[in-house]
């Protein structure tokens, strides 16, 4: 007993000394936003507005409208109004992982893929 003790708090101890990356979330659901990813060895920018409760995106010249369900402080799911093939019926799952100054860390997939990806998303306003 005494050494499961033991063994108890030396964990707690180490993870409590673990620094947690900063998660600031709450700052990020609202605003104008930039996102850069490559594709293809070439790098596109999507920028977006979000609201509450709609994003509008504007990529290549082409803006969407897509509606936007927070689950809790940090995940959300954004789903396309006006989708206009099978692929953009699917709904995209993100979640910020880390946030820093005004750029946040969101690991994103669609609904119930397991292959998720990082992308660094910048905040303008």
């Amino acid at each position: 007993m005494k050494k499961i003790t033991s063994l108890f708090l030396l964990l707690l101890t180490v993870s409590a000394c673990q620094k947690m990356p900063e998660c600031n979330c709450t700052d990020f659901k609202t605003g104008t936003f930039e996102f850069v990813q490559t594709i293809n060895g070439k790098q596109d920018t999507t920028r977006f507005v979000r609201t509450a409760d709609e994003q509008i995106e504007t990529y290549q010249g082409r803006t969407d409208t897509a509606n936007v369900r927070w689950v809790n402080d940090c995940e959300l799911i954004i789903q396309k109004k006006n989708p206009r093939n099978r692929e953009e019926k699917k709904a995209i799952s993100m979640k910020i992982v880390e946030t820093k100054d005004n750029q946040y860390i969101m690991e994103y997939s669609f609904v119930g893929d397991v292959n998720k990806q990082l992308g660094t998303v910048t905040k303008r306003d």
